[in-house]
């Protein structure tokens, strides 16, 4: 198993900035791939940005230029961020971490529980 817990989310003006953390403990060997997610009200969950356990990563087109994904491994954590710059409302939304996992050759998905980024205008 894989614990999940996020941290970092508020409400910000127009260009203004956050940082969401997410530390995973547990079977942290078993973590390939993490995730943030987003979900705003009444849309679909959304892919923000990801990070591979070899540190590439990849991005929404919507945040390119704007976020930034990174990570890093602590003897029993492994913590993963999401820089936000210049934000814009339609930002807003509740942000997720994700840590795809394999163990015994089968695949596991963990959820944080989210975090609410409010940007108003």
């Amino acid at each position: 198993q894989v614990q999940l817990v996020e941290s970092g989310g508020g409400y910000v003006q127009a260009g203004g900035s956050l940082r969401l953390s997410c530390t995973a403990s547990g079977k942290i060997f078993s973590i390939n791939t993490m995730i943030w997610y987003r979900q705003a009200v009444g849309k679909e969950r959304e892919l923000v940005a990801s990070i591979g356990s070899g540190g590439s990563s990849d991005y929404a087109d919507s945040v390119k230029g704007r976020f930034t994904i990174s990570r890093d491994n602590a003897k029993n954590t492994v913590n993963l961020y999401l820089q936000m710059n210049s934000l814009k409302p339609e930002d807003t939304a509740v942000y997720y971490c994700n840590a795809a996992a394999t163990l015994f050759g089968r695949r596991y998905d963990y959820w944080g529980q989210g975090t609410q980024v409010t940007v108003s205008s």
